[in-house]
């Protein structure tokens, strides 16, 4: 299964999916409120993106899957390894942001202001208004906000503490050209966990459309066999 990023949606994972087609049997989501789902009563959590998950498993009878996850998506494939262990077999993560706290969560929330993004990307903000249509775009950033505020305050996968509290093998890539996501942060989760290895894709910006999916899919597939 591919997870997508915060204000993402699963159409930006096509081309990996391709990628591992004939290999694999591939499954993408929407997150509620992404890609134009509609919107859940639940605020956007990485626990309620985590249950969309555990839904789509449950309707299509899947017992157990391998997890990718971009960004956010990483986040979101870690909770469930965390609290659904025997749902998951293996997990890998491309960009995820790892530390938060709340200047960390203001800095990244300081960028999601809708009237900033019209007046200066105005191409990402049609983009946005595509991507998440029917629902507005400005609703779908107002409740990413509040998830990267909570974020911020709250330890959500609980590693700190609790000693190979994960223990589904994981492989966290990072990318070299990564502003967002340090190679401390991620190498530092990497040390939390009972079973993780660490990769550097040479070259890899943070946004998913300037990924090699090439290298990217081989990547996935070498440590899946």
């Amino acid at each position: 299964m591919l997870l997508h990023g915060a204000l993402g949606s699963k159409e930006q994972l096509a081309a990996l999916a391709l990628k591992l087609k004939d290999k694999y049997v591939v499954h993408t989501l929407n997150f509620n409120g992404h890609g134009g789902r509609p919107f859940s009563e639940k605020p956007f959590s990485i626990a309620s993106f985590g249950d969309d998950v555990l839904n789509y498993l449950q309707e299509n009878n899947i017992e157990k899957l391998y997890v990718f996850g971009y960004s956010m998506g990483g986040y979101v494939a870690m909770w469930l390894a965390r609290y659904y262990p025997k749902k998951i077999e293996k997990v890998i993560t491309l960009a995820t942001k790892f530390y938060w706290d709340e200047n960390v969560a203001a800095k990244e929330v300081k960028m999601l202001d809708a009237e900033t993004i019209e007046q200066k990307v105005p191409a990402f903000a049609r983009q946005l208004e595509a991507r998440h249509s029917p629902n507005d775009w400005k609703e779908v950033l107002g409740k990413t906000k509040d998830l990267l505020f909570m974020l911020g305050t709250t330890d959500v996968l609980q590693l700190h503490g609790f000693e190979n509290n994960i223990k589904v093998p994981c492989l966290l890539l990072w990318g070299e050209k990564d502003k967002m996501v340090t190679r401390e942060e991620t190498e530092d989760m990497q040390a939390q966990l009972f079973y993780a290895a660490f990769e550097v894709l040479p070259g890899t910006p943070h946004p998913l459309e300037q990924v090699d999916m090439t290298i990217l899919a081989a990547t996935i597939a070498v440590f899946l066999d």
